[in-house]
């Protein structure tokens, strides 16, 4: 699963990679901890180019009766997106991307576990898939959520758990985004494990453990080398 992520890069390295104008938002700060229930950047087509705004991690469906259980929703299990009420109305015109240049996960250890952060080769941002959705609440309050599609782990995710974000490549990431591309078979065809010869995990602090932790020595590496 994907329960903990960074971006750690400006706002204007932001709307330089992904080709947009100015955010739908006031303020963006870094996120070294990034976590579930809280308003993350993220990146959707609007018909004629990309558009940067924020949405509240945890999917809380437009038909929801009420503001509740979008804790459990943060990830989606690519393999079943079109058999679950929450996401399969989504894949055709609802898709995002989350931008990111790493995210955390926990390995068991007989000592306990040790959480790593796990990035690119090359330090780059990178493209979570991901899905949205807008909820009103009965006042006419509108709260725009989303969710982190997950898949099986490749080679290097396999030893720190079964499940990894779908990372997508520039080809991919353009497609996914593509809001007149409805051709279902072939975007589900995109979510696959990401090529693990391009990736690297390394052991950081116990820190990001909690939730109120986020500064920028989060992302250090603690001790041992990297995977």
């Amino acid at each position: 699963m994907c329960g903990r992520y960074t971006i750690t890069v400006t706002l204007e390295e932001l709307m330089t990679r992904y080709f947009t104008g100015d955010p739908s938002f006031d303020h963006y700060a870094p996120k070294f901890n990034a976590a579930p229930m809280q308003y993350i950047p993220a990146v959707i087509h609007d018909g004629k180019r990309n558009k940067l705004g924020q949405l509240r991690w945890g999917l809380l469906p437009s038909w929801s009766k009420e503001d509740k259980n979008a804790a459990k929703l943060i990830n989606a299990r690519s393999e079943s997106l079109l058999e679950k009420a929450s996401f399969k109305g989504l894949v055709s015109s609802r898709r995002c991307v989350i931008p990111a240049d790493g995210f955390y996960d926990w390995k068991v250890k007989e000592s306990g576990k040790q959480p790593l952060r796990i990035t690119l080769r090359d330090g780059q941002l990178f493209s979570m898939a991901g899905l949205y959705d807008i909820w009103t609440d009965p006042s006419g309050h509108k709260i725009a959520t989303c969710t982190i599609i997950t898949t099986a782990a490749n080679s290097l995710m396999e030893e720190i758990h079964d499940r990894m974000p779908v990372i997508l490549g520039k080809d991919a990431e353009a497609q996914w985004l593509d809001r007149s591309n409805q051709d279902i078979s072939s975007l589900m065809k995109l979510l696959q494990p990401y090529d693990a010869r391009q990736m690297l995990a390394y052991p950081v602090s116990s820190a990001v453990g909690n939730v109120r932790n986020d500064y920028r020595e989060l992302i250090n590496r603690a001790g041992a080398d990297a995977v």
